[in-house]
């Protein structure tokens, strides 16, 4: 089989290295893919937006099935484009994916099937968001509605520091289209975890847990991030898998059914806990990053199997196994993500890392060099028999790894 990946982060290398090791794909390819997929596959140049272009490239090369790594290409409707034209493909409809696309849309399904979440307002006007303040405690979360690139959250602790946000999101454009439509949200407390699940509409099967760590700095503090490392399973989740279950998963699928909803790929569902009682802060449409790094490494059955089943509507006729081992991905970053930072530092050390599986995310090669082109730029991960040997293991790597003004976090799997 000939596999195509749409993307060119650390979770595309890290799906297209699962793949790879599949018997049934037989060519791996990638849009716009990295140094590192290149590694295992064949990188062909393009923007993940140009729908057309990538239905060119499946036609003229003859793929035999896509997997869609990024929110804005399925949100752009590229499953619906390639599956009209008889190719099959992982990743949910454009329908389905206003779940991610349109957080008033992923609200308004949560509270028509019963799925508890926070307390919100919708609006459309910046009057109306200051007036709306008043019915909320503070912290009070600002959402922009729309795509944001993961920078669309606000907490806000105080009326000014909201006010402020609401103004910069809604009047000033700081997150241009996105920020047209606005979300308040209540604070939920407890502790955030990340749930991802197979789905193909008819069927959804979770996979193991994982924690992730989004702000920069150890400790928990400073601005939110992407991601700066992920371990799996979750050391801090409890026993709640039937809980999810009855009051998260079976209405999500209940709601997908009634709203007649083409959903086939993967549904990553963020969730708050507190005193054993789960609520959904959002829905992504796709693979998380990092926590697929980390998932992934974990996963012993065929993921292309997996993911051909989902698209053809058979997962229930799969076993997903799972390996018992654990498993960590730790980011480095670009000094200065996740505001601004410099590029084109030449990376130092990526033979000499053992024992770990080096996913770039933010890298390109110049002149023979591996250098840095993101914020976030290489994904560190290992397997180990528990958390503390695989993160014994990342973080010897992480030391041998080097460029100007590597940043990250030491405290990964202990908050």
């Amino acid at each position: 089989m000939k596999v195509l990946v749409i993307g060119s982060g650390g979770r595309e290398h890290a799906i297209a290295y699962a793949l790879h090791k599949s018997p049934k794909v037989s060519e791996l390819h990638a849009i716009p893919g990295n140094p590192g997929v290149a590694q295992i596959g064949t990188c062909h140049p393009g923007s993940v937006e140009d729908l057309e272009s990538i239905l060119k490239f499946v036609e003229d090369n003859k793929i035999d099935f896509t997997v869609v790594g990024p929110e804005v290409p399925l949100c752009m409707g590229l499953s619906d484009l390639l599956e009209a034209h008889g190719h099959t493909v992982f990743g949910p409809t454009k329908e389905a994916a206003t779940l991610e696309g349109s957080k008033a849309f992923s609200k308004d399904f949560m509270i028509r099937h019963g799925i508890p979440t926070a307390k919100y307002v919708e609006v459309h006007q910046y009057d109306e968001a200051v007036n709306a303040l008043d019915g909320f405690d503070y912290p009070v979360v600002i959402k922009a509605s729309g795509l944001a690139a993961g920078k669309g959250v606000v907490i806000c602790e105080d009326k000014s520091t909201a006010v402020e946000t609401l103004k910069e999101m809604m009047l000033e454009g700081s997150l241009g289209d996105a920020g047209n439509v606005i979300v308040l949200e209540e604070f939920l407390t407890g502790f955030e975890c990340s749930l991802l699940c197979f789905v193909d509409g008819d069927t959804i099967v979770p996979m193991v847990s994982a924690k992730d760590h989004k702000q920069i700095y150890d400790g928990n503090k400073g601005p939110n991030t992407g991601g700066m490392g992920t371990v799996s399973p979750n050391p801090f989740l409890p026993q709640m898998d039937e809980i999810i279950k009855k009051d998260i998963l079976d209405p999500f699928m209940a709601g997908l059914k009634k709203d007649n909803m083409d959903y086939r790929g993967v549904v990553f569902i963020g969730l708050m806990i507190e005193n054993m009682q789960a609520k959904v802060l959002e829905f992504n449409v796709r693979f998380g990053d990092p926590e697929t790094q980390s998932i992934l490494l974990r996963l012993e059955s065929d993921l292309f199997e997996i993911m051909k089943a989902v698209s053809e509507k058979k997962l229930h006729t799969v076993d997903v196994k799972w390996k018992q081992e654990h498993a960590a991905c730790l980011v480095l970053a670009s000094n200065g993500y996740p505001g601004s930072y410099e590029k084109g530092k030449v990376i130092s050390g990526l033979n000499d890392a053992e024992d770990v599986i080096i996913f770039h995310a933010g890298t390109k090669e110049v002149n023979g060099n591996i250098v840095t082109n993101g914020g976030r730029v290489l994904n560190i991960c290992a397997l180990g028999a528990d958390l503390e040997e695989t993160r014994a293991k990342v973080y010897r790597a992480a030391e041998k790894i080097d460029f100007e003004g590597k940043v990250y976090r030491t405290d990964i799997g202990l908050m």
